[in-house]
């Protein structure tokens, strides 16, 4: 199968494209490399260096893609609040120019990287299911929200089929620690190299940390089933950024104390997702919990010194 990834260099994508070679399939890349990495590429991969939101209409009709993957977008909340327009110029003007390039071509299935916590805001109960009501904080979620109305209407009105995968907080190898988003690398590449990490408030918000690659296989899940519609991949349960400070700090054998600073204006309190539908609709589950997966990527970071 002929599929293009957005965002292939990126943190989730670069995993992902991995995975589909790997499982025999014909894979190119469009990023812009404004946070994804050239040393992330497969380099069995065919790379495109573009902007999703630039015309891709000559550049997607040449690579023809049966299936398009879309993990390019703008990922970081706070710059979201803090400049809604550039956020939707990415996240929806962008992600309507790679699914108005492909319709016209042969593209039959569109995987849609979108985001549980964001989406639901506070949660009436934990686990949220995919029927709990929508009401994001944040104009990020507020985009990836808009993109899957969008999606259904492309399904019903052009027949595109469409899988809108809802991650918890992903984390793992590869992940940038240098941004606002990831706070499992930010304090792992602090502690790593010896210097204080800094908790927001109190450390007692919680969200659904789900492995890297246990997103991947939800992703080649994604390929094969016949499904249309939302997903949430997570892992139903709660951990605190204390809990996370503690078991990356042991982990990393760094006797380093964090810093308690201001609480961040509008942030959410609790975060929670059931993947009680994935499981049903095609089999998936998380593998990987907490204290595995910091220890898969307290390992990668002492290995990959940035």
């Amino acid at each position: 199968m002929l599929i293009l990834v957005t965002g292939g260099a990126g943190f989730i994508g670069s995993h992902i494209v991995d995975a589909y070679i790997n499982a025999g399939h014909e894979v190119s890349v469009i990023d812009n490399l404004s946070t994804g990495n050239k040393n992330n590429l497969n380099p069995k991969a065919k790379f495109y260096q573009a902007d999703i939101r630039d015309d891709l209409s000559s550049l997607i009709k040449d690579i023809n893609p049966e299936v398009i993957n879309h993990h390019a977008a703008q990922i970081d909340v706070r710059v979201s609040v803090s400049n809604p327009a550039f956020d939707a110029g990415a996240n929806i003007i962008g992600t309507l120019n790679v699914i108005e390039a492909g319709i016209k071509n042969r593209l039959k299935k569109f995987i849609f990287a979108s985001t549980g916590g964001a989406i639901y805001g506070e949660q009436d109960y934990f686990p949220a299911d995919e029927i709990h009501p929508t009401r994001p904080l944040s104009p990020y979620g507020v985009a990836k929200l808009a993109c899957e109305k969008y999606l259904y209407y492309y399904k019903h009105n052009f027949g595109l089929d469409y899988i809108a995968l809802r991650y918890a907080n992903v984390y793992g190898p590869r992940q940038n620690p240098f941004g606002e988003a990831g706070v499992i690398a930010i304090f792992t590449h602090k502690l790593i190299r010896g210097e204080q990490p800094v908790i927001n408030g109190d450390g007692l918000q919680s969200r659904d940390y789900v492995y890297v690659g246990d997103v991947v296989k939800a992703n080649i899940k994604a390929l094969e089933t016949e499904f249309t519609g939302e997903l949430n991949i997570a892992t139903g349960t709660e951990t605190s950024v204390n809990e996370l400070f503690s078991n990356i700090s042991r982990v990393s054998g760094k006797n380093i104390t964090a810093s308690h600073g201001p609480a961040k204006k509008g942030e959410q309190q609790r975060s929670c997702l059931s993947y009680e539908k994935a499981k049903s609709v095609f089999g998936w589950e998380p593998a990987v919990f907490v204290a595995g997966g910091i220890k898969n990527t307290v390992e990668w970071f002492l290995k990959n010194p940035k």
